[in-house]
Formats: C-alpha cells, structure tokens, sequence
C-alpha cells in the first residue's frame, strides 16, 4: 500500500463536506486532550508514537478497513513514519503534510453573502484555531477585520478578486493570535483602524476606531459601521457591515460570551460587558446575522462551512445573553472561566509591536485551541 500525504486544505474539506474520517493521532495524550482536529463525523484514537516504536501490531485491530484514515503528529515526521508501518500492515493510510502546525495556519475562505449593488462578504474559517477574519468587497476596493497574520492569504485572494485593499480593521487588541492588520496595511497602503482605548500602549500609527465612524467601501452604499461595544476588552467595537451583517469581534460568539479578564481587568470589564450584550446588542435589529470573531466548537459551524446566526435566534438560544441575574452572570464570567490562551499576554506585547518574535516562535505561541470565550 502507498501512503498519501493530505495537506490542511483536505482535511478542511472533509469538516467542511461534514465526511467521514477516522484520524490516528500519535501525539502525547495530554496535547491530545487540550486540541485536536475537529469534525463533525470524524474518530479517534489517540496513541503516542513512542508507543508504537516497535511496530503497529497491537493497534491494527483498533483500526478500521472501511474508512479512510489519517495519522496526525505536531509536525510530520512522527505521522508519516507510522503512516509507513500501517502501509506495510495492508492498511491504506494517509498523514498531515506539516502536522497540527499546519492544521493551526490553514485559513478556508467562505463566501458568506452577496451585498448591495454586487458588493460581497466573505469569512476566512481558521478551523484549527477558530479565528474567523472578514473581507468585504465592494466594486474594486476591499476593507479586511480581524486578519490573522497569514498576510499573503489576504493579499493572494485580493489579487484573485482584482481588489484594492483600502481598509484593515481590527475590533479589538487581540490576545490569542497574532493579527496581521498592520502589516497587511503597511503592504498595501491601506488605513489601519484600532480602537483607541485598547491602543494606549501600541508603538506605531494607527487611525482611532470610535464609536460612530462609517467607512465607505467602493462607491456603492455598503458601508462598515462602529458600535462601541466593550467588555471583551475596553476598546471592543463591533461592525454593522452593509446593514445585514454584525461583526462582534470576541464580544458575542454563537454558543458563548466573550470573558473578560485577558487584560487582567475581569471585576472592572464584567458590566461592561453585560451592558452591551444586554442593553447596546438589544437596540439592534434581530434580523441582523452574527459574524463572530471566533468560533469555540465545531458545531457551531453551518452546513456551508460558515460562522453566522441571527441576532434573534442567539437572544432565545445563546445562554450568555440569558442571565436575568446580575450576580450570576457576574459569577460566571469571572470566576469560572476556562484556561487562559497559551502566551496571550506576550501575544498582546505582539500586537502592541512592542516585541517581534521569530515565525517559529509566532507558532509556537499561537499552538492550542481558541480560549478567548466563557464557556
């Protein structure tokens, strides 16, 4: 048998397609537990690979012959070895070019929606590491939110689409991943945006994003609108994108609420953050539709492979906007909530430009799962 070698794209298609796939995961059973590939239809087993450096004899049994297998380590190597032993067992299996390393940096681009006057949406799904970044187009010009900082990825489909970057926003100091806004501005001479109060400690330009501030996109009438919505973080802004769409950053997620406390600040954050959940979301339309700017589990996702719900539905389902008690809901985003990202306050220095690791490093401290939520 030949061993095949996948790379993320596949393996995004198979969540995307909602396909079958059993996946053989030869890392630690600890980096196991805190983050895998997610999917709707996909099984596990989970076995170290120093386990298996006699051969794969003992676990041949555990594996299927019906169904198309993948082996999955940190960054390779590990996977393809034992991909070869099962190969060499008759069994047809394949292995993740690059490993969980690449799974994290794969970015699946969705169209979400056309907009006024032919202008489009589309949602670039981070799927190893739930980020969802934004891309509106509208007649030859482009305005990007929440980019992560795969900046070619951004570049590479303004080019396919034949669109000017013009506008690089971000909702707020981001603490679980790098952003790539600025750099993605700084290549294309587009306007950077942030939000001026989480921007006191930043070391380069910036044009404030307040409350209130319209930016035209193209000469059609979408336009990106800001809410000031903090809570999340105290410079928190939401969009309202061509009058459909509310982008809420890491203020409201489909199944959860933003948490309050990456900047240390959970006890004086926690009202903020009800009021614009409770009072600033509330004067919204309902018929809005929800683009986050992170998702937490796989089943938030929608048949196309998209992030998005209506405002109205996540009102009556999302239990984060259904705590009618102040002290409670002041419990729960503060004193239960879970670990905190993997080097998120170095991350913050990141953003800050403060500090400008290596890409190696870039990786290392983005590695694990979206913790930006309560849950």
């Amino acid at each position: 048998m030949s061993v095949q070698q996948w790379s993320a794209a596949d393996v995004a298609k198979k969540v995307i397609n909602n396909e079958e796939l059993f996946i053989l995961d030869v890392r630690n059973v600890d980096a196991f537990e805190d983050w895998k590939i997610d999917g709707h239809k996909f099984e596990y087993l989970n076995i170290p690979y120093f386990e298996l450096l006699d051969g794969v004899e003992g676990i041949l049994a555990k594996i299927p012959t019906d169904k198309e297998v993948l082996v999955v380590c940190a960054k390779e190597g590990s996977s393809m070895m034992v991909a070869d032993m099962l190969a060499e067992a008759g069994l047809k299996a394949a292995y993740l070019a690059g490993g969980m390393k690449t799974w994290s940096e794969y970015l699946e681009p969705i169209k979400v929606g056309d907009l006024t006057g032919g202008g489009e949406l589309y949602q670039f799904v981070r799927l190893g590491k739930g980020c969802l970044s934004y891309m509106v187009i509208s007649e030859g010009e482009a305005a990007i939110i929440d980019a992560v900082r795969f900046t070619e990825v951004f570049l590479n489909f303004a080019s396919e689409k034949n669109v000017k970057i013009k506008h690089v926003f971000d909702t707020h100091l981001h603490a679980d991943h790098i952003s790539g806004g600025r750099h993605i501005a700084a290549a294309t001479g587009a306007t950077y945006y942030l939000p001026p109060k989480d921007a006191e400690e930043v070391v380069y330009d910036y044009e404030p994003l307040v409350d209130g501030t319209t930016v035209q996109i193209g000469a059609s009438n979408i336009d990106v609108g800001a809410i000031y919505s903090p809570g999340h973080t105290i410079g928190s802004t939401s969009f309202v994108v061509d009058s459909k769409y509310l982008l809420t950053g890491d203020i409201l997620f489909i199944d959860s609420i933003g948490r309050p406390d990456l900047a240390g600040l959970a006890e004086d954050w926690v009202e903020d953050l009800r009021e614009t959940l409770y009072k600033r979301y509330r004067e919204l339309s309902d018929d809005l539709v929800v683009l986050p700017a992170h998702f937490m589990i796989i089943d938030e996702l929608n048949e196309d492979g998209t992030v998005g719900k209506r405002l109205g539905e996540l009102f009556a389902e999302n239990h984060g906007l259904n705590i009618e008690d102040e002290g409670t809901f002041r419990s729960i985003v503060t004193d239960k909530l879970p670990p905190q990202p993997n080097a998120y306050q170095e991350i913050r220095q990141v953003n800050m430009g403060k500090i400008t690791p290596a890409q190696d490093e870039q990786t290392e401290m983005e590695i694990g799962p979206n913790r930006c939520a309560v849950r």
